[in-house]
């Protein structure tokens, strides 16, 4: 058995204490989503000033994280103009009250979350895109970045890890977005002013199995996990943690190096 498998073997034997389930439901279906892009398409291009640099970085199939920074509104927008797949994203139930903003979130499959269900709900979520060999953006950071002055980038939460150890043939892709609060400031712009430069840049991805068994990364084994497995509960989870925390900060440091304000 190869090292590759050892480690999968090994990491599979600790499911009970990572896995986040699925709700069960299917995913939204998008049948408007193509013909939206290719109506949109010619019109929105020759407007946008939006430079997107390793696109060919983002898988086209399988299950795929986008982690992003998060400083507008049109940050969602940008990246599922540029992916090139459908991308679902997580959306609060409030931008569903609205006719024409549903209408925009459905058609897109934007997944309404419930706040009352809490961040557990919330990943599980989450999980059924992954789980559905879908494309799921995702902010590390948690929220919009309200900061004032550089650096605008806040630390990580851990979700995204989480979602990578639970689904760890998924593929996370570091994106950095910037000029998006340019183009649409929270409180300040009503309607985006397309005219303003935006660049995209997409990281090489990685899966947390590749991540996990990296040196540069978890620095684990097959045979070091194995022993982790015969520790106690509150022992297994404080490991778990400490991973999951490493794994965040080099995810946002990733993002950073992209050029992420």
């Amino acid at each position: 058995m190869n090292d590759s498998s050892s480690l999968s073997e090994a990491w599979t034997k600790l499911k009970p204490h990572w896995l986040i389930p699925t709700t069960g439901k299917e995913i939204p279906k998008t049948p408007s989503y193509s013909l939206l892009r290719l109506l949109l398409s010619p019109f929105l291009r020759p407007m946008l000033n939006v430079r997107m640099h390793g696109l060919h970085r983002i898988p086209r199939t399988g299950p795929v994280i986008l982690a992003a920074n998060h400083l507008s509104h049109v940050d969602p927008i940008i990246i599922i103009a540029s992916a090139r797949r459908t991308t679902y994203y997580l959306a609060k139930e409030g931008h569903f009250k609205n006719a024409a903003m549903r209408t925009a979130m459905r058609a897109t499959g934007q997944i309404k979350t419930e706040r009352k269900v809490g961040g557990e709900g919330a990943l599980s979520s989450a999980a059924d895109v992954l789980d559905a060999g879908k494309a799921l953006g995702i902010f590390p950071e948690g929220t919009r970045s309200k900061r004032t002055e550089a650096p605008f980038l806040l630390p990580g939460k851990t979700g995204a890890a989480r979602l990578a150890a639970s689904y760890p043939n998924s593929v996370v892709v570091p994106i950095a977005l910037n000029g998006t609060r340019s183009m649409m400031q929270p409180q300040l712009h009503k309607f985006p002013r397309l005219w303003r430069r935006v660049v995209l840049s997409a990281g090489e991805g990685m899966t947390w199995l590749e991540w996990l068994g990296n040196p540069q990364g978890g620095s684990t084994n097959a045979k070091q996990l194995a022993e982790v497995a015969q520790l106690e509960e509150h022992e297994i989870r404080a490991f778990l943690s400490s991973l999951y925390r490493k794994f965040t900060d080099q995810l946002m440091n990733s993002i950073s190096d992209l050029g992420a304000p």
